[in-house]
């Protein structure tokens, strides 16, 4: 994979050719459809081209993917600003993500779940060199979490309060990211083969239920200790 110099005006113009087609192909035809044949001719480039910036398929659509994030990244300061304290908080974090994952399965699950190789958090960090506008949001805090393209870290980035406010100890919140994103690559996974009769409104509803009371009692077990 391509290691981008944010510098480099000629790659990043490039690059933003190749997305941008992707992304188009996504929006009229479904994920499905993308292949790197396709962008090539569409874009008037080579495969052989895009293979210089891309390993895969799945990579470049990882990349435009990563646009669809956007409408998310900039729901989540409003949608977790109702919170009362840091419980609620972490739990409406993850309330959030999973209401845009549900509503566009496909899309989340190519960024969190389907194997790209070794080249996510390349990718990632190429996507803001090139939009570094998609990173803007009105809760600084969340930044770090925003920027990593794997689902445990940016749980664990989720559950640092709790940790730093004495509601859980380190072990006990690792304990509980691994419950949930377990749950949610479980239940996203079955969505996306069409393995349960779940709505995007039923699915969130499921596993919020799930979340709510895997954090309730992480927290409930670490005062008793």
């Amino acid at each position: 994979m391509l290691k981008l110099d944010s510098k480099d005006i000629k790659k990043k113009r490039t690059l933003k050719i190749f997305i941008e087609e992707t992304r188009k192909i996504i929006n009229e035809e479904g994920i499905d459809n993308v292949t790197i044949r396709k962008v090539a001719k569409k874009t008037g480039y080579n495969s052989a081209t895009i293979y210089n910036y891309f390993d895969n398929c799945n990579q470049l659509i990882f990349f435009a993917s990563l646009d669809f994030l956007g409408e998310y990244s900039q729901a989540m300061p409003e949608y977790i600003s109702a919170a009362e304290d840091e419980v609620e908080r972490f739990i409406l974090m993850w309330e959030c993500f999973c209401k845009y994952s549900f509503e566009n399965p496909q899309i989340y699950y190519s960024i969190f779940t389907e194997h790209i190789g070794d080249a996510s958090r390349t990718l990632m960090d190429n996507y803001f060199k090139i939009y570094p506008e998609k990173l803007e949001t009105e809760d600084p805090s969340l930044v770090n979490m925003l920027r990593s393209p794997d689902l445990s870290e940016r749980a664990s980035f989720a559950s640092r309060p709790l940790i730093e406010n004495n509601l859980l100890k380190q072990s006990q919140a690792e304990d509980m990211d691994n419950m949930i994103t377990y749950i949610y690559h479980g239940l996203l996974t079955l969505m996306i083969n069409e393995r349960t009769t779940h709505t995007s409104e039923s699915a969130l509803k499921t596993i919020s239920k799930h979340i709510r009371t895997i954090v309730n009692n992480a927290v409930c077990c670490s005062r008793e200790e």
